[in-house]
């Protein structure tokens, strides 16, 4: 089957996996690692101790909160707050519990691809702070993002957290960050944490953990594939590969064949043919430094107005805005 010749009623997710898999070399989206088990065994890759970036964060939402809070909302004339790929929001709640104790006066809008996610973050907060005010979104970021625009003609911070913009190559990124540039107004913040360089030897083992969550996570991917799309994936005939550059700052995820095989995926009427060793890759995570990161934002318009970093430095979360002319 032609990927191009589908119905216009495919989904994303038909459409995508059609492409990637059809590709040379093949590929497949990161974005897709996400539903019920996904969100679970990311969970799970955020408590493991080699995964040091959601600690990181944590740690400067701890230590900086009344900081970032200022930075928000220094006239404490009220704001949307737009989280972009919320998850389960536990890094997020230490600074909605600071807003609430500084009485500011705002709204929430977590936006993820993944409706288990949402849903769950929407009933928990409910839950554990009933005071704020949620309006949860599923969808993709700038669909959801054109909405959330004509809302309110409120300030609008957007918050994209652990480092999600390493999911995207430079020229990519500078894209994202253009269209994000187009949504917001003057006046309006993006709140985005870029991890930072470090030994390459702790970036590689942060995404490829001795318990195996990293790859099980990578493989869910193929699980879905066969759970969705009515296809046949052994995933013990795959291993998840993990590579880093220290000089471009990029860490790439694989999933190999370590045999010569033939997956069939008949909702898509596709046959999709392995050599042994042959890859799929499935992610990236790059890795930056200021200079990088002053580049990027220059090159979509933008400009930093104030950086966190926690104690070693690891990690940093910077307060960006557009560019005065």
């Amino acid at each position: 089957m032609n990927c191009k010749d589908q119905k216009v009623s495919v989904s994303t997710f038909e459409k995508e996996v059609c492409e990637g898999l059809s590709a040379f070399p093949k590929y497949l989206s990161s974005k897709f690692f996400y539903d019920e088990v996904g969100d679970e065994l990311f969970q799970q890759i955020m408590e493991l101790p080699e995964y040091y970036l959601t600690r990181a964060e944590y740690e400067i939402f701890e230590t900086q909160k009344s900081e970032i809070i200022r930075g928000f909302d220094s006239d404490n004339e009220g704001f949307d707050l737009i989280e972009l790929g919320a998850g389960d929001g536990k890094k997020t709640k230490i600074l909605l519990r600071e807003l609430l104790d500084k009485n500011h006066d705002f709204t929430y809008n977590p936006i993820d691809i993944s409706e288990n996610a949402i849903e769950g973050l929407v009933k928990n907060l409910d839950l554990e702070m009933p005071k704020v005010i949620v309006q949860g979104q599923i969808g993709e970021y700038f669909e959801v993002l054109d909405r959330l625009k004509h809302i309110s003609d409120r300030k609008k911070v957007i918050m994209v957290l652990g480092s999600n913009i390493g999911n995207l190559l430079h020229p990519r990124a500078i894209q994202f960050l253009k269209k994000l540039c187009n949504a917001i107004n003057p006046g309006d913040l993006l709140f985005m944490g870029f991890d930072q360089k470090k030994h390459p030897q702790k970036v590689l083992d942060a995404y490829n953990d001795k318990t195996g969550v990293t790859a099980a996570f990578n493989k869910n991917i193929l699980a879905r594939i066969n759970k969705e799309l009515d296809a046949n994936f052994d995933l013990d005939k795959f291993m998840h590969w993990e590579t880093y550059d220290p000089e471009s700052g990029t860490a790439k995820s694989y999933l190999v064949s370590k045999e010569k095989q033939t997956v069939d995926i008949n909702s898509l009427s596709l046959e999709v043919h392995f050599e042994a060793w042959e890859s799929i890759h499935t992610e990236i995570s790059q890795k930056y430094d200021d200079d990088i990161v002053k580049w990027l934002t220059e090159e979509s318009g933008l400009e930093v107005v104030q950086s966190f970093t926690n104690e070693n430095q690891e990690y940093k979360d910077y307060l960006i805005t557009k560019a005065t002319k």
